[in-house]
């Protein structure tokens, strides 16, 4: 995030000595940076150190779970709602698909999270369905349907529920997670001709300014998951400024571009990670050719997996294999796929798509885990050719 942010209180200098008066003592600075010294920061300001911790233990990980490749190649559809339902969006995550670059999970959470950091790569998360405050070291973000919430490497927070369930995709990267080169300036401003602007963004607006003793803070890195019991709230910051911090954007604010005929996918493209970008589809209308074939046309991925969320609306190509709201494709390199029998037919006379999808395209292949096998519709290979199994 290359935007300046200032908010709560913040010294007029960097890296001085300062007083929080009335005998507590100096506030504690907190350097968050990407790319070591040379990427974008931010300072935070702490009552407390944020250093001094109490206890430490290990803690059990959902993520051990193995990801293996299918022998043969298939195409695979994932039905989330047969995954098992509970848990804390953090440790109730269920892992599906992934390689060394990134790992998607989903999670239907019934109960708030533990304070969390996750020091081996920024997430990106989509929210399906509820409603759920985000705390964080930076302030609080609410969030609901369709909103894509971006959360930095190192980036201590907390999931509050909203009642009932919070339904969430999660992309859990190995690195960074930005927009496009391409929609950005030199300066790093959105340019006039990317599909959503810095409005669309929302970020903490004031510090949460949290107290306590004995807090206790789980924490990813390359050893896996461990409980820190920290001395004092790891949210006791009064003040931060730079241009590193979570922010969401709704999937509603992309600007879907369209054509006469049908438009790569690299059109709806939204993030990037390292080695998979991330595209958002949208509502939008239909090619506007005559002759144009308004639903994806047969290709071949040569680079790249293909995965696809299917969120809600009318899947126009999937049509005939039993892909509704909640589903996950992916469609593997060697694969050659697309519409679905009948599909180009039943398009013919419509005027727009009301479909709201995901897609995460990975230039390494991705394996599978033993609970997407479990949920994986065995039909779907075959539904090209009608010769259902």
């Amino acid at each position: 995030m290359p935007y300046y942010r200032r908010v709560g209180e913040v010294p007029a200098k960097r890296h001085l000595r300062v007083d929080q008066g009335g005998g507590k003592g100096l506030l504690f600075e907190e350097l968050m940076g990407a790319g070591g010294f040379s990427g974008e920061s931010a300072l935070l300001y702490h009552r407390h150190s944020p250093s001094a911790i109490v206890a430490a233990e290990p803690v059990g990980d959902p993520r051990d779970s193995a990801l293996g490749f299918d022998t043969p190649l298939l195409p695979r559809h994932l039905r989330t709602a047969k995954l098992p339902r509970g848990g804390d969006p953090v440790l109730g995550r269920i892992p599906l698909l992934g390689n060394d670059d990134v790992v998607l999970s989903w999670v239907d959470a019934d109960t708030d999270s533990p304070i969390y950091r996750n020091a081996m790569g920024d997430e990106l998360l989509y929210v399906q369905a509820g409603r759920g405050r985000l705390e964080t070291v930076f302030g609080a973000l609410e969030v609901g349907p369709g909103d894509y919430v971006v959360l930095p490497t190192g980036t201590t927070h907390r999931w509050e529920l909203d009642g009932g369930n919070l339904e969430v995709l999660v992309l859990e990267a190995a690195g960074h997670i930005g927009f496009p080169d391409r929609y950005l300036s030199r300066r790093g401003q959105l340019l006039e001709g990317a599909p959503f602007s810095e409005r669309d963004l929302r970020v903490p607006r004031g510090p949460l300014e949290a107290d306590g003793t004995d807090v206790e803070v789980v924490v990813r890195n390359r050893s896996g998951l461990s409980r820190h019991v920290h001395a004092r709230h790891p949210f006791d910051v009064i003040g931060w400024d730079g241009c590193l911090y979570p922010f969401v954007m709704s999937i509603f604010d992309f600007e879907a571009l369209v054509g006469a005929i049908h438009q790569p996918p690299p059109v709806h493209q939204t993030f990037a990670g390292p080695n998979f970008v991330v595209c958002s589809f949208v509502p939008r209308p239909f090619d506007f050719h005559p002759q144009a074939i308004k639903v994806p046309y047969h290709h071949a991925n040569v680079d790249s997996d293909e995965v696809i969320f299917y969120s809600r609306g009318d899947f126009m190509s999937r049509a005939s294999s039993g892909i509704g709201a909640g589903s996950i494709s992916m469609h593997p390199a060697g694969f050659v796929h697309g519409p679905q029998p009948g599909s180009v037919e039943r398009a013919a006379g419509q005027e727009r798509t009301e479909e709201v999808a995901v897609m995460m395209d990975t230039f390494r292949r991705v394996g599978l885990s033993a609970a997407a096998r479990h949920v994986a519709d065995d039909d779907y290979p075959w539904t090209w050719s009608g010769r259902h199994r």
